[in-house]
């Protein structure tokens, strides 16, 4: 798929990560379409910056009922969907209603986004961003949060069977640790970092780098990429 022309949704795609994925797009020549639920000034504030045109934010609640319909309509016909936005770590612990956060956010919206998308005809592309902890041997550690993450990689292949007759693409990567959570930004994950054999963080330009590489080749579907350093092999 020649990226360049075509239309991207980025969902969290207003700060941190997310950003760097819409800037990756842009420089690529792609349109995009910034989603955000309470970081709308910074959404249209990078969209303003991005280079080339048609960029622009739209905003949704994903613990919202009917978030997902209400995202893809305002979202307009996109060809490439990179499942982005996430919840970790909430406060609180593992409650009930903690756990249906991490499951609407982390779960089904990203896979209702990419049912509306992948029953139209093709090609396109969906990139889900999981964890590269989906990778590890144990599946019963990690809590709802990782539970949520383990079945949206599950949804991964059995998606990427499912539409490829529609020529959609359903891809994954799986990132190791790249910047600090929200209220730690000053820590240097020093202990995190032990488990990474390249010992050092990602680097959220790599990161892209590989949704892009996944969102061109059309080649490559049901394809989970860890892009982690090396953590997925301890």
């Amino acid at each position: 798929m020649e990226i360049r022309g075509k239309t991207v949704l980025v969902t969290g795609g207003a700060v941190r990560v997310g950003a760097e994925i819409c800037r990756a797009f842009a420089a690529a020549g792609a349109h995009v379409v910034i989603h955000c639920n309470t970081s709308r000034t910074e959404a249209e504030t990078l969209a303003a910056s991005l280079p080339g045109g048609g960029h622009r934010a739209v905003t949704a609640d994903f613990t919202s009922p009917g978030a997902a319909e209400a995202l893809f309509a305002a979202a307009g016909k996109f060809d490439i969907l990179v499942n982005n936005a996430s919840v970790y770590r909430l406060p609180g612990g593992e409650t009930p209603a903690n756990a249906a956060v991490y499951r609407a956010v982390n779960l089904l919206v990203p896979v209702a986004l990419l049912r509306l998308a992948a029953v139209r005809p093709g090609p396109g592309a969906v990139i889900n961003v999981l964890d590269q902890a989906v990778l590890a041997r144990n599946p019963s550690e990690g809590g709802a949060y990782l539970a949520s993450r383990r079945r949206l990689a599950a949804y991964t292949l059995a998606a990427a069977r499912r539409f490829a007759p529609r020529d959609w693409r359903i891809c994954a990567v799986a990132p190791g640790p790249m910047i600090p959570p929200r209220g730690l930004e000053n820590s240097r994950m020093r202990r995190t970092l032990r488990s990474v054999p390249l010992g050092r963080a990602v680097s959220p330009a790599d990161l892209a780098a590989a949704i892009l590489f996944l969102a061109g080749c059309d080649s490559a579907t049901g394809v989970i990429l860890p892009v982690d350093g090396g953590q997925h092999l301890s």
